[in-house]
């Protein structure tokens, strides 16, 4: 701890000087109060002779300094906009803040708009922070997911749960919309150049769901902007096996945008799990020391394709089809060693498991949009359809190995699940006046799940079913949502109050009748945001939100695999949502080479979902997801992005949080609380000839809960590029886990036993990745053609 604070004290310059003989402070919107960032601010002599040129920011801010005293014209220009000039005059070691200007469109040229600039790495929006993404390596290399283990904020362990500030109870979205790449280990299949930028909204606006109480992460794809033909086709090869082929190509006109990808990938996974397990301490204790090595192989194929059509300047429909599907098979060997206190080996026991699995993820998506001649007014149409369904089977032979060798009776496990999701919403936009907007919205979502489950053992004369684990399970999910939100702007303050209100009716139902459930939630969800810009250009931001976190299906399918013979994870069909209240104040300020962004958070949160451990009557370790009363957690993040010399870019950050849970289940007693932290720090080198490097360090503090303790967890990633032949093609070189650090260790205690556990799901992985790219050139034709839909 002491040596991470001593780090950030050392990154951070002792002293600054932004004092200057004179200088012009302003910020550029359009009539709806947008931002226009990248407007050009030119100070001209009488003459019309430039003195100064400056660009405005991505929150429309500019500022023009080591200025003369004088009298001057100052212009505001940006294509697509009407040019404006202005006399100013300049006193002597004075400021001058010309206030908001605000620029009209020029309909002659708006069609024609191209912007190209640098924006900042990071920025607060009025309702969430934005971290552009793409300059660095190790986002180039790898996946999504490996691109969000950099983003500040978020973290992904290595079996692919993304968390928000230690925190797993978040939705993730694409392009503000749940969609099938964010479903089961697709992220993993969607290539990281292929984002554009990541939103971290720890407190979302109510024209979101009121999902995930961590809060959203959304996911902006980067959007065609060349005309005619472009595309581009990435090769992935490593070790572990790891081989992608992903090409995509795009085509796009005035009125039309095709667009399509294709992903393959064959992959390799070796795992190592081990077990120490105490039990009967009071009495006559019983040890047992387990080891398992898997060995996992996916298959897996990603077609993704639609079109933008442009009716008209305010008439526009996107369609697309996304399908996913994957092929897995797995094998694992467990082997068991049982002892007593004196470490004197009792017996021991061996079992190999095999498994196919086969899944099928579908979606249909629509949009209609439509602008009107007032600007800013929008309205639009979502309609989604998702459907999948897969099958898996497990065969698991079994054998005692000592003292004497038998062989048991083979189990097997068959599964089989399909879902169907229609959602269907629309929004829409109304400016009021020049400097508010009001946002309103209906949205209705039904979801129907089926699953079978059965688990056999044979014997003689066939197949038996084992503990009467054979049951058909209907999950039946109806929500319907409205919102209303009204934004502005007084001065240098923004506001932002949305109110959202859900009615959700959920079924479970199955042939037995053991888990008959129906439930119904009414809430309302209000949401705040307030942002406060100073004149130096930082940004003070107060924000609060309800949020539910309901239970995932896994958590409430009560079926189970029976591949260790000690542990089970169960579902729990009557769990409850959690529902927090969260708070937070924010702070961001750019210098040219420093970004400093400290944050404070409080949650609250109700009906927390926890897992509970008990041993059953035949011994058995049962792990289940239970509500028990409530949490608090607060805490302090500091993100810090220093860039003192053009080639060298250190970034960090330190997330450190206070958590107190209370709660009573089956006379086990909740009640904990703690302290812990996480950190990462990031250094990238760039180097002439387009020569890059970087490396990542991530670090989890150790933390737990009244059962558990989860130790510490650290890990390394490293990863380098060289980008030739006119920037058409780059190849990279990257390691993911580096020296195999990335080992999760815990341990559960309870009244008569102790369970310790070390997981190591992924080995370290080396991959060699080349990117070739068609049609950089960013012609006239591709300027007339920026208005699409997707865009």
């Amino acid at each position: 701890m002491k040596q991470l604070i001593l780090f950030f004290l050392i990154i951070i310059p002792s002293q600054y000087s932004f004092a200057q003989k004179a200088k012009i402070t302003g910020v550029i919107h359009e009539s709806s109060g947008i931002a226009i960032p990248y407007a050009t601010i030119t100070l001209k002599e009488i003459d019309d002779k430039p003195v100064a040129v400056g660009i405005s920011d991505t929150k429309g801010i500019f500022r023009l300094e080591n200025l003369s005293e004088g009298n001057y014209t100052l212009t505001y220009s940006l294509i697509g906009f009407k040019t404006i000039t202005k006399p100013i005059q300049i006193i002597a070691d004075k400021e001058v803040n010309v206030g908001t200007i605000v620029l009209q469109p020029d309909g002659k040229l708006l069609e024609e708009v191209t912007v190209n600039g640098q924006h900042p790495s990071v920025s607060l929006k009025i309702d969430k922070k934005v971290f552009e993404v793409g300059k660095d390596i190790l986002s180039q290399s790898g996946a999504v997911t490996d691109l969000l283990n950099i983003v500040p904020s978020v973290s992904v362990t290595p079996t692919g749960s993304i968390s928000l500030r230690g925190n797993s109870n978040v939705l993730v979205l694409i392009d503000g919309r749940r969609t099938g790449l964010t479903q089961g280990n697709a992220l993993d299949q969607l290539p990281a150049d292929q984002v554009e930028r990541v939103e971290v909204i720890t407190n979302p606006s109510s024209r979101f769901d009121a999902a995930g109480s961590a809060g959203i992460i959304n996911i902006i794809l980067k959007k065609n902007k060349k005309a005619g033909f472009s595309g581009q086709i990435r090769l992935v090869g490593g070790s572990p096996n790891e081989t992608r082929v992903t090409p995509s190509i795009n085509y796009k006109s005035n009125k039309l945008n095709l667009f399509a990808t294709y992903g393959l990938r064959l992959s390799d996974y070796v795992g190592l799990y081990t077990v120490e397990q105490s039990t009967g301490l009071s009495s006559t204790p019983v040890y047992m020391n387990q080891r398992q090595d898997e060995n996992r192989h996916d298959n897996a194929k990603l077609l993704y394709f639609g079109a933008d059509f442009k009716f008209n300047d305010h008439n526009s429909i996107t369609a697309a089809f996304l399908r996913n599907s994957t092929r897995d098979h797995d094998k694992t060997r467990l082997n068991y060693l049982y002892s007593d206190k004196n470490s004197i080996l009792d017996s021991s026991l061996s079992r190999s498991g095999e498994s196919w699995e086969k899944r099928s993820y579908n979606q249909l998506e629509f949009n209609y949009t439509k602008t009107f001649g007032k600007a800013g007014k929008k309205l639009t149409v979502d309609m989604q359809y998702d459907f999948w369904n897969s099958e898996k089977e497990w065969n698991l032979t079994t054998s005692k190995v000592s003292p004497i060798s038998i062989d048991l009776p083979m189990i097997r496990t068959i599964s089989d699940g399909s879902s169907k999701d229609l959602m269907i919403k629309a929004d829409m936009i109304q400016p009021m006046g020049s400097n508010a907007t009001l946002e309103f919205g209906v949205k209705a979502e039904d979801r129907r799940v089926n699953s079978d489950f059965i688990a056999e053992q044979q014997n003689s004369t066939g197949w038996e079913t084992v503990d009467q684990i054979d049951n058909h399970l209907l999950y039946k999910e109806l929500i319907g949502s409205g919102y209303v939100q009204f934004s502005g702007k007084a001065g240098a303050f923004s506001y932002q109050s949305g109110l959202r209100g859900e009615l959700a009716r959920i079924g479970i139902e199955d042939r037995i009748g053991s888990y008959t459930n129906k439930k119904k939630y009414n809430r309302l969800f209000p949401t705040l945001n307030i942002s406060y810009l100073f004149k130096e250009g930082a940004t003070l931001q107060g924000s609060y939100s309800k949020r539910i976190n309901r239970p995932s299906l896994r958590m409430i399918y009560p079926f189970n695999e029976l591949t260790d013979l000690s542990t089970r994870y169960i579902g729990n069909p009557d769990l409850n949502p959690s529902y927090a209240n969260v708070f937070e104040l924010a702070f961001l300020k750019n210098w040219k080479t420093l970004t400093f962004n400290p944050s404070f958070y409080y949650q609250s949160t109700s009906g927390v979902i926890e897992d509970y451990t008990y041993k059953n009557a035949d011994g058995l370790f049962i792990t289940m997801p239970i509500n028990i009363n409530k949490e608090i957690r607060s805490g302090f993040e500091l993100s810090l992005l220093y860039n003192p010399i053009k080639w060298l870019q250190v970034n960090t950050e330190l997330n450190v949080f206070h958590y107190s849970e209370q709660g009573v289940y089956q006379n086990q007693n909740f009640d904990y609380s703690g302290n812990t932290f996480t950190a990462r720090v990031s250094a990238q080198l760039k180097l002439k000839d387009k020569l890059a490097f970087q490396t990542l360090y991530n670090f989890r503090g150790a933390n737990a809960t009244a059962q558990t303790r989860a130790e510490a967890l650290h890990s390394i990633d490293f990863g380098c590029s060289k980008t030739f032949l006119k920037d058409k093609a780059t190849v990279m070189f990257d390691v993911s886990n580096l020296f195999d650090l990335r080992k999760s260790k815990s341990i559960t205690t309870g009244s008569d036993y102790i369970i310790s556990q070390t997981n190591i799901p992924n080995a370290a992985r080396y991959r060699l990745t080349l990117v070739y790219r068609l049609n950089l050139k960013d012609n006239e034709a591709a300027r007339q053609a920026k208005s699409g839909n997707r865009n």
